[in-house]
């Protein structure tokens, strides 16, 4: 019963793990941030948490390897206007507008019996020349000022953080690190809210990883 509940509220936490992308590469973690504790580390991907003061009072980090060439890794996770076609529960997601050094995005989620979740974020990327390779490392935060108003019947998630750090492994794996710090909107037990995020960001990798086998990202291999 406990396992079905999770799965209804899951959604909103698992829209929020489709947030994408962001700015400097040498980015300072944020005061009064804590250490990293292990969550869970299964199917090849770690998950860790901390606790952070605000109303998204924990952040999320995940870690794991994705079998293919960061170029494609980093063009899958870039192919914004695709995430509806691979992204569980993304029913839209649109450019706003795209700039120098990143995008400006809206994104509405669905779930079943929970209201919908959108929100509009800003995204940095920037890339590093590394060892057996290029990095790139991408950040983002809500900018709903700048998107569409709100809708009647969909939530407004007003707190939306994280970043994408990819970096080679080799000609063909890449090693993804995720972070997140979100509060998903409306009321959510806050058990629901942990157990359901883990479930949403192995989620999210399970979908990348198979989203990198398509042909249409053939030339970046």
């Amino acid at each position: 019963m406990l396992r079905r509940i999770v799965r209804i509220f899951l959604c909103p936490l698992l829209a929020l793990t489709s947030c994408w992308l962001c700015a400097n590469i040498e980015a300072a973690e944020p005061e009064g941030t804590s250490e990293w504790a292990s969550i869970s580390n299964s199917h090849d991907i770690a998950i860790y948490r901390r606790p952070r003061a605000g109303p998204g009072h924990n952040e999320s980090k995940v870690v794991g390897e994705i079998a293919a060439p960061i170029a494609v890794v980093h063009a899958v996770i870039d192919d914004v206007e695709a995430y509806s076609k691979f992204m569980p529960y993304t029913v839209e997601c649109r450019v706003l507008k795209r700039e120098a050094d990143g995008v400006l995005t809206y994104q509405r989620i669905s779930a079943p019996f929970v209201s919908d979740r959108d929100y509009t974020v800003r995204v940095r990327t920037t890339t590093k020349t590394v060892e057996g390779g290029t990095s790139y490392f991408s950040r983002w935060e809500t900018e709903n000022a700048l998107g569409p108003a709100e809708k009647q019947g969909v939530v407004r998630v007003n707190l939306c953080q994280g970043s994408w750090l990819l970096e080679p492994l080799g000609p063909n794996a890449t090693r993804a690190t995720y972070t997140i710090y979100t509060d998903s909107g409306g009321v959510l037990p806050a058990f629901i809210k942990n157990t359901g995020s883990q479930i949403g960001l192995r989620k999210m990798f399970v979908a990348i990883r198979k989203q990198v086998l398509d042909p249409k990202y053939a030339a970046k291999r």
